[in-house]
């Protein structure tokens, strides 16, 4: 569907969208691996980013379609293709939530009763080269008729997936031999978030009640996460450094709005408590390099935040008509991309802050060397007041 907005970081697409993830540049690599392997013949150029988006309007006759869609973006211009480059429908499955392999092996996509697995594939009709989905002759038997799973996540080296139902049970299994490691059948009383340790020791899972710690080598639980004065605790990431520095930040919602909680990852008490937004927070997530966070509302607004001072650098009021149901930054950090159930995924460009604060420095000091050469000058009569 064509945006009749005339912002081309904004675009919609003519379905609500749950998911969003941009796709990992190795997917390329590893497609035309695949391809020249059979073929013999030089792997094609390198093909421009991609976000994919899943969503629809569900079972039933809304009349709306269920899709996994890949769009094209120009990071120069800050815009996303105003129509899907490639587009692969569910049938009367809703694609919910997605968890895109880092290894760019594909894409795992939960649905109402089941997950199933996706692979890249490379359009190379047109000069200009575009990736797609296609269903995967990999069926996870492990996870067919499990019931709604509404958290999924690969570890950082991509050999391990978690998953989460609404029922309560998390499961974690080795990828891709898919086989289990950890099965708790009311790790919550439902379970709605999950992140993994970028170390690869934890996982966290949030669900109702109090967050938990996972030990993955032992896939015992080794922590609580309590609540305090009646919060939801609804979003869970960890920071993306690796050394003593790490820690855990989780999303409260209290009386007076969303807030971001972090936790020590040694001793998991609290650290502190940054109230960000007035709305619910309905989406969340830690740039790759661990220096900016994302919060995306339910009246659509998202908030870009310092994750080293926990201060706010960037607010994008109504980025979305809906309320966002998704965020994810590019692998650069560069760039932050956001789904809603308007139907709309947007491209935001990460300003540096930095550099900005520079320029308004120089031009300070520039400004004040000015002021000083005209007060020497009139000091010295070359410029008098009075003719």
């Amino acid at each position: 569907m064509v945006n009749g907005d005339d912002n081309p970081s904004s675009q919609k697409y003519g379905v609500p969208l749950y998911g969003a993830a941009w796709v990992p540049p190795s997917a390329a690599v590893v497609v035309n691996g695949d391809t020249a392997a059979e073929s013999e013949t030089p792997a094609p150029p390198t093909v421009k980013p991609h976000v994919v988006l899943a969503g629809g309007g569900g079972e039933g006759h809304s009349g709306i379609r269920n899709s996994l869609l890949l769009s094209s973006v120009e990071v120069e211009s800050n815009s996303l293709s105003d129509q899907p480059v490639s587009e692969l429908g569910t049938g009367s499955d809703l694609p919910y939530r997605i968890a895109v392999h880092p290894g760019g092996e594909g894409i795992i996509c939960s649905f109402p009763k089941s997950c199933r697995w996706f692979e890249w594939d490379l359009n190379t009709e047109t000069d200009e080269h575009t990736l797609s989905l296609k269903s995967s002759d990999n069926a996870l038997e492990q996870l067919e008729d499990v019931g709604q799973q509404l958290a999924m996540t690969f570890n950082s080296e991509g050999s391990l997936l978690a998953v989460g139902g609404e029922d309560g049970k998390l499961r974690v299994f080795k990828w891709p031999a898919m086989e289990s490691t950890l099965s708790e059948d009311n790790a919550h009383p439902s379970v709605k978030d999950l992140d993994f340790s970028p170390d690869g020791k934890f996982l966290v899972s949030l669900g109702g009640g109090p967050g938990r710690i996972w030990n993955v080598a032992t896939s015992t639980s080794v922590a609580s996460l309590p609540r305090q004065n009646d919060e939801i605790l609804g979003f869970c990431r960890f920071s993306r450094a690796t050394d003593i520095d790490q820690v855990l930040y989780i999303t409260a919602m209290r009386d007076r709005g969303g807030s971001i909680v972090k936790w020590n990852t040694s001793t998991w008490k609290r650290i502190s408590s940054t109230h960000v937004s007035r709305d619910p927070i309905s989406a969340f997530n830690v740039s790759p390099d661990g220096k900016l966070l994302a919060i995306g509302t339910i009246q659509g607004d998202i908030f870009i935040m310092s994750s080293a001072r926990m201060r706010v650098l960037t607010v994008v009021k109504k980025a979305h008509l809906g309320l966002v149901t998704a965020l994810a930054f590019s692998l650069d950090s560069r760039a932050l991309v956001s789904a809603s159930l308007d139907s709309s995924a947007r491209v935001t460009l990460i300003k540096d802050k930095k550099e900005n604060g520079n320029g308004l420095w120089i031009i300070a000091l520039l400004i004040l060397l000015l002021a000083l050469a005209v007060y020497y000058a009139k000091s010295i009569e070359l410029f008098p007041l009075k003719p």
